[in-house]
């Protein structure tokens, strides 16, 4: 039995947490025994639900600054559990695992999922990082550009950075749902419908979104934006969709816990973003045989291929964003041609079966 212990944040609502969840619940437990430890004090409900399924969660209330008594609780926990391996996700969680884990006999595994925008760095990491990397035997990167970023901005070997895509899986909606959604929503059946799903945040860049899909509309008068989220930008987003006029034409759902028939609702799903790892919801739009149009920020690339499962377009581009979900409304075969490919592109490269055994795989090379 191998003990693996996963350092975070925290265990909310989110794509790194997701495969946390993801890897624990799709591990073997004849092989894998994991546990998670939050470095911050909130577990958030995906860590009370995993701790009803009888998974240990631990949190700790990290202090301003650099706290030495969180190391001291880390290595109570890796000693008390014997863990084997520390599997850290995020810069933070990584430096404080593998230090904690110094002189213990784990192994230890950093996992980047993600880059801020615009990416930096600074004169401390240049001196930090490579002493941290002594104490690490693994570092993974959850799409190429994430790969990229570590070797430019933390100063990691492109060699030493493993790409393992994230996982999900695939979503199941229902016919009569969706048709009692759309109902309810005001569609008509003569009417398309392109949208998104995020956290309103300017990374997000629902202000492009809405500038495209102004522009859409005057070739394209069938169609409403469909969009699905909350967050501090509303008011901006709300402002904008009045300035267009778009108050007829935008449907904002708010907050969804479960936003699965939403999504099953969009003709194309859509990704503005300005900066991507490898985002949860376009799998989830794969999933479900979405053609997708998203912009080349991140993983986003990576994971939608150009004219084969959707269309990537310059970042931040209003112009070309509307050309691309143009082009497929007023092609129903080719939107079809780009489901079939995107329903296959899922499940060859992104169930989380796929993912589960890549970690899998690397847990078991660690410590053979």
């Amino acid at each position: 039995m191998i003990n693996i212990l996963h350092v975070t944040y925290d265990m909310r609502i989110g794509g790194t947490e997701m495969v946390i969840k993801n890897i624990i619940e799709g591990s073997d437990s004849n092989r894998f025994c994991m546990s998670i430890f939050c470095i911050e004090d909130t577990l958030g409900p995906w860590g009370v639900d995993l701790q009803s399924k009888g998974i240990e969660v631990n949190s700790y209330s990290r202090k301003p600054g650099f706290d030495w008594g969180l190391i001291r609780r880390l290595r109570e926990v890796i000693a008390m559990q014997n863990i084997h391996i520390v599997h850290c996700h995020q810069y933070s969680p990584w430096v404080y695992g593998a230090i904690a884990s110094s002189l213990l006999g784990v192994k230890v595994i950093f996992t980047e999922h993600g880059r801020f925008y615009p990416d930096s760095t600074n004169f401390k990491r240049r001196l930090v990082n490579p002493l941290i990397l002594k104490l690490t035997d693994a570092v993974t990167a959850i799409s190429n550009a994430t790969r990229l970023a570590l070797n430019e901005f933390e100063f990691i070997k492109l060699d030493k950075v493993k790409v393992i895509y994230n996982g999900i899986a695939p979503l199941k909606s229902s016919p009569m749902l969706s048709r009692k959604l759309k109902k309810s929503l005001g569609i008509t059946e003569g009417e398309q419908v392109i949208g998104t799903i995020s956290r309103f945040d300017p990374i997000k860049n629902h202000k492009m979104l809405l500038s495209a899909f102004h522009l859409l509309l005057q070739k394209n008068e069938r169609v409403k934006l469909l969009i699905v989220g909350d967050g501090e930008e509303r008011a901006n987003i709300e402002s904008i969709i009045r300035t267009l006029g778009l108050e007829n034409k935008v449907i904002l759902t708010g907050y969804q816990k479960n936003p699965t028939e939403f999504l099953s609702l969009m003709n194309i799903f859509l990704l503005p973003s300005l900066s991507e790892g490898t985002s949860m919801t376009l799998l989830e739009a794969m999933s479900l045989g979405k053609p997708c149009v998203v912009t080349d920020a991140g993983g986003n690339s990576e994971i939608v291929i150009d004219d084969e499962t959707g269309k990537v377009t310059s970042n931040d581009v209003a112009q070309e964003f509307a050309q691309a979900i143009s082009t497929l409304l007023d092609s129903p075969l080719l939107m079809a041609k780009m489901s079939k490919n995107a329903s296959l592109k899922f499940a060859k490269s992104f169930r989380e079966s796929v993912m589960n055994k890549r970690y899998s795989d690397l847990y078991e090379e660690l410590i053979c």
